[in-house]
């Protein structure tokens, strides 16, 4: 996975302390996390897009269920 990919996914989950809340969501330690992205470690977990898109989705889903509302006043 492309840390473009993975840093611009964290923003949009997150916000601004996306690094902690998806290590935690992703079951990673935050410091080994943390290295990860400021590209210390080379260790990237092979199926890291597998276990990120199911919290996509689900935020996904949860977002449009809150917009479905919203919209109905």
């Amino acid at each position: 996975m492309r840390f473009d990919l993975l840093t611009r996914t964290g923003l949009a989950l997150y916000g601004d302390q996306w690094q902690s809340a998806l290590a935690r969501d992703l079951s990673i330690s935050h410091r080994h996390f943390s290295r990860m992205v400021a590209g210390e470690t080379r260790y990237i977990p092979d199926d890291l897009a597998d276990r990120l898109l199911p919290i996509v989705e689900a935020r996904r889903r949860l977002l449009d269920a809150v917009a479905r509302e919203i919209s109905k006043g």
